[in-house]
């Protein structure tokens, strides 16, 4: 296990207060004007956040909501959490050469991630050599060599792994995967591939592209939406505002989550006197607290009402889809009790919810990784889609799949080519433009080149963006397997856990964040990204840069580029890193929809990719028709003494961000090491509420026992059987093996765990496995229903 010691906060501090039954209010702007005037002071605070998603502004780094036309814009475009995220990227506070001189990298590894996070603005490239312990400073030119070196210095342009995060604009997100290309491998995992790669999968296989079907106006006059496996008072909070003005046009909501957050209950909107000094709106017509990885059961049962109530669009069914004989005569002979089983929720509330649909003219179905992070999240995915295909809910006004996505440019790197599995069509018009033959082999996802370094096929990794090392699962085994790697290079603008776990050589790459201004040999630049309407528009940024020793990303991915590969393939690299016209030039021919993109970026507000479910009825898939598949019910057994542990982010953090220590919707306030689990199941257990324990848990025929400690229970509304903390504190629980099947992601939302007493020595690795229990030796597999 980690024994990693955190040394800046006690969770002795810690507080639990009541959940809170509504989200937003006056508190939220209390918070949000705090943080920002202490990271920013009053000048920065008024020349950031007034900018904040506005047409001639920057684009919010944290979650990729999309924004209203220019013209229905407020002045306060932004939430809480938006205002967070400027703070921490346009702080004041500064980590430069000294600061790394003063701190050993043991010693920076004993704090939080909190901690680390609060020290400020990187000013300049850094490396770690081999055998040193201090980060030093280091010459651009010397740094882009070192990495040009190790890079041409491999056995297999495949024993590198290039990682993106999703914070990269479209601009570097094609320069990088180009780079890659060029130099002569797919391996590019993204963070989509921990996130919404179940999504991906399962539309591009059902409707031929893995996209949300639907834009703004479509939510603003759906009928009834249906909000699954997400919590959008703490991971997209601009979403309620839109919930509110869908309220008032008439529209239902119907909410699906185990727990029942604040965010999906009440609104109390701050810009308006009704959510300053009155009740709010309310929000969710219907909750079904459902268990965790119920939603498949729960979408196939809903399907079976619906046709034995011929609620359905035959029309649409006729002329779209295929598959739908099949589809239904599975769910016709569904098994109630499976249902019942599986959802933790009663035939009639399910009734309930399939009558929403049935009333329904025009229905949006929202979901996150509620849904994704399972073994089955690509099957869910698809029962979800063939619910919305029965009743002709694509394809027209009000209507649609609406994956929401949490992290601002997540969508548009995949777009720009930023997957290890890009279609041929895409590599074909990369061969035309740039005369090369790019590779097409698929490369290595997230899971993958953890694997790969692991078992030291991998020898350098880059990482644009981000915080690996906590984003991805298994924390100890992703530990060990960076440390066997030669190299490691971050680009990055703050110190995070992954700067100080890697490879025998390690560099960090300061680089310019959104709220900067980027000047490059041409003049001043802008950058593009994509929201999770497939809406594309420019940022720019207003402040100057936090140090005059910072690069754009894209001027330094290009420069790692040249120094690698020289005049390789005739690839002008310093044509674009001088003027980014001449990327967004290159992505007008290669990228499809993107004609015109450069007059297109400049309009204001930008524009829409096309999307042909939407926007014809058209699927590119190998039927040529929406395909509705037929899915086994999963039923997972959790043995008795356990728990279904699902990972969650705190209202404080953003992915593994951590702006502070209250979770204050939730009612937990100074700490962060807590597990929330049902009172009857805690006494169940033989505990009580605030009892301190170990959670450990087994994967299969691994040996190794994986071990989260000291965490403070706390009780909450959960379904019985199931539990919920915080990552990346509990990401060391997630096996490495255990992931979707046909995604590859993460099953974060699936970790069958058990509650040690404190301090236990069954929790460490090879201890008495006996002791931990025979049942817990193995995740059993999932019972097959049809």
């Amino acid at each position: 296990m980690n024994k990693r010691q955190r040394t800046d906060f006690s969770e002795a501090d810690l507080e639990v207060r009541p959940q809170e039954d509504h989200a937003a209010g006056t508190t939220a702007v209390a918070v949000s004007m705090k943080r920002a005037l202490e990271r920013m002071g009053p000048e920065r605070t008024a020349r950031t956040l007034l900018q904040l998603n506005k047409a001639e502004g920057f684009d919010c780094m944290s979650c990729a909501w999309p924004d209203p036309d220019p013209g229905h814009r407020s002045v306060a475009e932004f939430c809480e959490n938006g205002a967070k995220a400027v703070a921490e990227e346009a702080t004041k506070d500064r980590a430069g050469p000294d600061f790394f001189a003063r701190h050993s990298v043991a010693e920076l590894d004993g704090h939080s991630e909190y901690w680390l996070g609060q020290q400020g603005r990187i000013t300049h490239p850094m490396v770690l050599r081999p055998g040193s312990s201090h980060y030093e400073p280091i010459d651009w030119d010397d740094a882009f060599r070192t990495i040009a070196t190790e890079l041409r210095g491999l056995d297999s342009p495949d024993e590198a792994t290039f990682y993106t995060s999703g914070r990269a604009s479209n601009e570097v997100a094609f320069a990088y995967q180009l780079f890659a290309r060029a130099f002569g491998t797919n391996n590019l995992p993204d963070c989509s591939n921990m996130c919404h790669e179940s999504t991906s999968i399962a539309l591009q296989e059902s409707i031929g592209i893995g996209k949300a079907s639907v834009t703004l106006p479509d939510l603003l006059g759906a009928k009834l939406i249906v909000i699954a496996g997400q919590n959008p008072g703490t991971n997209h909070p601009r979403m309620l505002t839109q919930l509110e003005h869908a309220k008032k046009a008439g529209a239902r909501i119907l909410t699906i989550n185990p727990l029942r957050e604040a965010g999906l209950t009440r609104f109390k909107n701050p810009q308006t006197p009704k959510g300053v000094i009155g009740h709010g709106t309310d929000l969710s017509d219907l909750h079904l607290p459902i268990k965790i990885n119920g939603d498949l059961a729960l979408f196939q049962a809903i399907g079976s009402l619906l046709v034995e109530w011929d609620a359905l669009d035959h029309a649409f069914l006729e002329r779209y889809t295929t598959g739908f004989e099949a589809w239904r005569t599975h769910v016709e002979k569904i098994d109630w009790a499976t249902v019942e089983e599986s959802t933790g929720l009663s035939r009639a509330l399910i009734t309930e919810a399939a009558a929403m649909l049935r009333d329904s003219a025009a229905t949006v179905f929202c979901w996150a990784m509620g849904l994704t992070q399972h073994r089955n999240g690509v099957a869910t995915i698809k029962e979800v889609v063939n619910v919305a295909l029965a009743q002709g809910n694509i394809g027209r006004p009000g209507a649609g799949l609406f994956p929401v996505r949490g992290h601002s440019n997540v969508q548009g790197d995949r777009t720009m080519g930023i997957w290890e599995r890009a279609p041929q069509s895409f590599l074909d018009s990369l061969q035309k433009e740039f005369g090369f033959d790019p590779p097409r082999e698929n490369g290595l996802d997230t899971v993958d080149s953890i694997r790969a370094m692991r078992d030291g096929k991998v020898k350098v990794f880059v990482g644009l963006g981000g915080n690996f090392l906590q984003a991805a699962p298994d924390t100890d085994i992703t530990t060990e397997a960076m440390r066997r790697t030669r190299l490691t290079v971050h680009i990055s603008t703050k110190l995070n856990r992954s700067h100080l776990i890697g490879g025998e050589t390690r560099l960090i790459l300061p680089t310019l964040g959104r709220t900067e201004s980027d000047v490059q040999e041409s003049g001043p630049q802008f950058i593009t990204v994509e929201d999770s309407t497939c809406s594309v528009h420019a940022s720019r940024g207003p402040l100057p840069p936090a140090s005059p020793h910072l690069r754009s990303e894209v001027s330094i991915i290009t420069s790692i580029a040249e120094a690698t590969l020289g005049g390789r393939h005739g690839i002008d690299w310093a044509a674009m890193r001088a003027d980014y016209r001449r990327i967004r030039d290159h992505i007008s021919r290669v990228v499809p929809g993107c004609e015109s993109y450069e007059v297109n970026a400049r309009r204001p507000g930008g524009f829409v990719l096309p999307h042909a479910p939407r926007d014809s009825r058209t699927f590119e898939t190998e039927s040529g028709r929406a395909e509705m598949v037929v899915s086994p019910i999963e039923v997972l057994h959790v043995p008795e003494g356990h728990l279904l542990l699902q990972t969650l982010r705190s209202h404080d953090q953003f992915n593994t961000t951590i702006y502070g220590l209250s979770d204050r919707y939730r009612g937990v306030e100074g700490g962060r090491r807590v597990v929330f689990v049902h009172r009857e199941d805690i006494a169940a257990l033989g505990y009580d509420d605030g009892d301190h324990v170990d959670i450990v848990t087994r994967w299969e025929d691994d040996e190794h026992v994986r071990c989260a400690r000291d965490f403070r229970i706390v009780a909450y509304d959960t379904p019985r059987g199931t539990a919920a903390a915080y990552y990346p504190e509990t990401n060391p629980l997630v096996p490495l093996d255990s992931t979707a099947v046909g995604s590859n992601q993460p099953a974060s939302k699936s970790v069958i765990v058990r509650l040690l007493p404190l301090g236990s020595p069954q929790g460490d690795t090879g201890g008495d496995q006996d002791a931990v229990g025979a049942d817990a030796k193995s995740f059993p597999e999932p019972h097959h229903l049809s």
